[in-house]
């Protein structure tokens, strides 16, 4: 059976002098129970740092092992194989680096040291991905010693490649029985007839790891003349070939930013994406972006590595930056690609879920500190990391089970005609329609416009009934349309939501708001689908001068609020699994009538604008706030969960940082108070909310500058 590896990200690399370690950043370093989490996977080996830079940070002579000690010690007692690394994207400590003579030898004596210290441990990873490791910290100058020239690269991945050598050598001569699970990123590349040879070029480079080490580069091989005036010796290249390091399982690593094209023409591309190679210009991006036949793809990748190699395969990284929907997609299809390769004939004995615990800043390259989080199978932006939907599917695969969910009837966006973003190939839609939808109520409102707009965007099969159709103060019609659409999730995104008109419609208030909802819920129940509901932050009192929290009991002083709140009691009386999502001061960019758009019509039109400065809220991008649910929903989160862009702030800040983000003056807006305002129910005067749960939305300012960004705002 196709064995389950995992790995948390645990890149340790350097950017001028300051490293960046994300086991350090994912909260792995001070959390020895997350061992017990990737266990309960049913994971059979672990990709897991031992790294040179953490345990011998100041000199091999005096290293401190107690943290790899106790981790590896409680992985052996939980019946997980460490798969044991010992440079994950790093030059070495301070006192070395990739272009240091002495690297491969201290690499060698680090390797040997571990296998002293562990003799039981049987599988190793040396380097994690030597090549890409060469390519950016001498060739494109991102990481230390941040160079750029072919030279230098060269010096980088040779150092790198004997240090595998030898460091496998040091560490066979303690335990024999020591494989090589050697790791590298498997894109391919792909690009137009004038750019043919530099294609060549790069596909014939993408093998070199393991051309290196298995001993196939040789004076015949592609790329001999170009190691050769890169620096490279006849002797250093010819002792590889005399002794080679084959490894035990060639590992690729494949991401949708893997398979990469090139395009001469220039003219169809923006300037970000130009580049060349000292002859030629062309474009260069993501082949999923700009290929008709879109990327490599799991199972064309194992196969190619199998027959060029005939070694054992299998995929070492499995993981996409995207919303949950997609990140199951992705994973399927690997689960997928390995079983048609391993049914083709290619020896494919793992795939590894990989970044168990999220990650950190990849979307520069860890280039700059930002803080931009990825989830993996748990989230650690809750108190505790937190399941994602991948864990129920991982268990699954573990187990040998084919993983099931309704979003997995739809491909993924990379198999979807959107994903090509330059106009100039002809598009296909392959998009299914025979997927169980989410059924999406009071789709013509402002949330749920969104919510329709984003999961198609998605590529979720939605189901969007008319009010007259699914009026949910009739039981017996939201029964009859959950029958006819078979939906496995409704969202209920309808709502009483004026405010001020509710201190005089309050039958009609409570009849959506609190009646419906439960109307909603108690269908839901019966039929065994999963349900979101929305509630206020204006269930709150404003009896504080700090964020509410889902602990913090609701007190509303108006119609609106309390019609909320006993909504949210009645929905979780008749079903505790549902999602009862609390929100707040909604804005966006689809539709006219919220605060920011208000704001923005008043200054161009050359208006005053006054807003409370005795009012603090919470705005919600509507936009952050359909895919924050949308992920919560199919991690199968349950209870109330409040959702706002994160940091607390009045009306009249908001107004005049909404201003400031979309470039437009902030003289004509004017603080006033609520009471000056007159509005006729009263408000909170804090209302702001925030997650004991988990974070799991941007702060304002950033939603702000996304708003920014938009059409609209560009007005």
């Amino acid at each position: 059976m196709l064995e389950i590896w995992g790995g948390p990200e645990c890149t340790l690399n350097r950017v001028g002098g300051e490293f960046s370690d994300q086991i350090v950043r994912s909260g792995h370093e001070i959390r020895l129970d997350d061992l017990q989490r990737f266990a309960s996977l049913g994971l059979t080996a672990l990709r897991y740092p031992v790294l040179w830079e953490r345990v011998a940070p100041w000199s091999l002579e005096c290293p401190d092992w107690s943290w790899s000690d106790e981790r590896l010690d409680r992985m052996s007692a939980l019946g997980i194989r460490p798969i044991a690394g010992l440079l994950h994207h790093g030059s070495g400590p301070a006192y070395t680096s990739l272009l240091d003579p002495d690297f491969p030898e201290l690499l060698a004596r680090y390797a040997r040291m571990v296998a002293e210290r562990y003799p039981w441990v049987t599988d190793y990873t040396p380097v994690n991905e030597p090549l890409t490791t060469a390519r950016f910290s001498a060739l494109y100058g991102l990481w230390y010693p941040h160079r750029r020239s072919k030279r230098d690269f060269v010096r980088a991945l040779l150092n790198q490649i004997r240090g595998v050598a030898l460091a496998m050598q040091a560490i066979r001569e303690v335990n024999p029985a020591a494989r090589l699970i050697q790791t590298e990123d498997g894109g391919r590349c792909y690009g137009t007839w004038v750019t043919r040879r530099q294609v060549a070029f790069e596909n014939h480079r993408r093998w070199l790891t393991f051309d290196l080490l298995s001993g196939r580069v040789t004076s015949g091989h592609p790329l001999w003349k170009f190691l050769i005036a890169g620096g490279a010796t006849r002797a250093e290249l010819e002792s590889l070939g005399d002794a080679p390091t084959p490894p035990d399982v060639v590992g690729l690593n494949y991401y949708m930013t893997s398979d990469r094209m090139l395009d001469h023409r220039l003219d169809r591309y923006p300037a970000s994406l130009h580049g060349g190679n000292g002859r030629i210009r062309y474009a260069d991006a993501e082949a999923v972006r700009m290929r008709a036949d879109g990327i490599n793809g799991h199972r064309s990748l194992l196969l190619e590595a199998w027959r060029r190699y005939r070694l054992p395969v299998a995929l070492t990284e499995v993981h996409l930056a995207c919303t949950r929907e997609e990140q199951l997609r992705w994973l399927h299809e690997a689960w997928q690609g390995a079983r048609d390769a391993a049914a083709d004939g290619a020896n494919v004995v793992a795939i590894t879920p990989w970044a168990l615990l999220g990650s950190y800043d990849w979307d520069t390259l860890v280039t700059k500190r930002q803080d931009h989080y990825e989830p993996g199978a748990y989230d650690v932006r809750a108190p505790a990391p937190r399941p994602t939907a991948l864990v129920p599917m991982i268990r699954k695969l573990a187990r040998g089970e084919r993983p099931g969910h309704p979003a997995l009837a739809k491909p993924g966006w990379w198999r979807r005609p959107e994903r090509l973003i330059y106009d100039q190939i002809s598009r296909r839609d392959g998009v299914t329609n025979d997927a169980r939808p989410v059924l999406i109520l009071g789709a013509t409102g402002t949330l749920g416009r969104a919510l329709v707009r984003i999961a198609g965007e998605r590529g979720l099969a939605v189901a969007r009934p008319s009010r007259a159709e699914a009026d949910i103060t009739n039981p017996d019609a939201i029964r009859a349309v959950i029958d006819r659409v078979n939906p496995w999730a409704v969202i209920n995104a309808t709502g009483y939501v004026r405010v001020d008109d509710a201190e005089q419609d309050s039958e009609a208030c409570y009849g959506i708001n609190t009646v419906g909802a439960a109307n909603v819920a108690a269908a839901c129940r019966q039929r065994g689908v999963r349900l979101i509901s929305y509630s206020s932050d204006l269930v709150f009192g404003g009896d504080r001068d700090q964020p509410y929290t889902e602990k913090d009991s609701p007190r509303p002083l108006n119609v609106y609020g309390a019609s909320k709140a006993e909504g949210e009691r009645r929905v979780l009386d008749l079903m505790p699994e549902a999602l009862v999502v609390r929100t707040s001061a909604f804005f966006g960019p689809w539709d006219t009538s919220n605060f920011v758009v208000q704001t923005l019509d008043a200054i161009r039109q050359g208006r005053r604008w006054r807003a409370a400065a005795d009012v603090v809220v919470s705005p919600t991008y509507v936009p952050d706030l359909a895919n924050a649910a949308l992920d919560l929903l199919f991690d199968g989160e349950s209870g109330i969960w409040h959702l706002s862009n994160e940091g607390p702030i009045s009306w009249f800040e908001f107004a005049r940082s909404a201003a400031a983000a979309c470039g437009e003056p902030g003289d004509l807006i004017e603080p006033a108070s609520a009471a000056a305002l007159g509005w006729p129910a009263p408000r909170p005067s804090y209302s702001a909310l925030s997650s004991v749960r988990g974070r799991v939305m941007r702060s304002t300012a950033d939603a702000l500058s996304a708003f920014a960004a938009t059409s609209f705002a560009r007005q």
